[in-house]
């Protein structure tokens, strides 16, 4: 990308609307109407999850739909830098990159694992329908766009209690999706790893990689302080909403799912229900976690810290 901030930023929002147009014109030959398509397009790629129907994408039971939406959402949770490269030529720029790999990963062993189980259980008639349902679901979720076709309250323990840990997770780096990211859960598990490599070889050096480079101390540091930082903002959000009335399943899986700005979540916010039916005391806490999710805590909470208000 160029050094120059106006003409990447430029850049970026040319990939940004060509994502939404694509996707505006596939939903429309698809039978739905320009304005729909336009509607659950910018839901889409910005990850926002919005939709002009009550019951969202599930209302049309259309599997087009539910494809070429899933594909848009995967993209979009993949760092927009890569598109770019992409559309300039570079048509490996996406498998080169250490992030989006491991992100395509965890895509494709967490629909395994979902579809598996619902066809295990079946929950819908046909081997088609669980693939379908559960890889829109699994995208849905760690992308953090929260559209719904399905109530997956209903699904088997397993599939809910993985969509809860994939709301943590998130989208790649540089991408419109929340959560905690893929980059930095690669850090963080190379990290882990390098310390048990560590204690079992007292006297080895052992250098975290990503993409081939190593990663400075400095910046092991940072995303490990973001995580444990994430990770006491959810505890707290969770007690305080449990302190709100909330059953604890709500408040947990509330509080993550706002935090990483995904929308539904389990309980009495599952994929049917809305925030509506949260004390005031919970709805002003859900938005103040939702704010600090989007802007990646440090933001906002630098606003309270008095050595920064003289600069």
């Amino acid at each position: 990308m160029t050094p120059r901030i106006r003409e990447t930023a430029a850049r970026l929002w040319g990939v940004y609307a060509l994502l939404t147009a694509a996707q505006a014109a596939l939903l429309s030959l698809g039978g739905m109407s320009a304005f729909d398509a336009l509607v659950h397009s910018f839901g889409t790629v910005a990850t926002g999850g919005f939709s002009t129907l009550n019951q969202s994408l599930g209302q049309y039971g259309s599997a087009y739909f539910e494809w070429v939406t899933a594909a848009f959402m995967f993209l979009a949770g993949a760092n927009f830098v890569l598109h770019y490269r992409f559309l300039r030529g570079d048509l490996s720029a996406f498998f080169k990159n250490d992030e989006f790999r491991v992100y395509a990963g965890i895509v494709l062993a967490s629909t395994v694992a979902v579809s598996a189980e619902l066809m295990r259980a079946g929950v819908f008639p046909s081997a088609t329908e669980a693939v379908r349902r559960g890889a829109f679901q699994v995208v849905s979720v760690i992308t953090t766009t929260g559209f719904i076709t399905a109530d997956y309250e209903l699904w088997p323990s397993f599939v809910r209690m993985l969509l809860f840990f994939l709301m943590f997770a998130g989208g790649c780096a540089g991408s419109t999706g929340g959560g905690i990211k893929t980059i930095r859960l690669i850090v963080l598990w190379r990290h882990m790893r390098a310390g048990m490599q560590e204690l079992l070889h007292p006297r080895a050096v052992v250098h975290i990689k990503v993409g081939g480079k190593p990663v400075k101390e400095e910046a092991i540091s940072s995303v490990t302080s973001f995580f444990i930082l994430y990770m006491t903002v959810f505890t707290c959000g969770t007690f305080f909403m449990t302190l709100t009335g909330l059953d604890f399943t709500t408040a947990v899986t509330g509080t993550a799912s706002t935090l990483g700005n995904v929308g539904p979540a389990l309980g009495s916010l599952g994929p049917m229900e809305n925030y509506s039916v949260v004390p005031r005391a919970a709805k002003w806490g859900f938005s103040a976690l939702m704010l600090l999710g989007r802007l990646e805590l440090y933001t906002v909470l630098l606003l309270f810290m008095p050595g920064t208000w003289r600069r």
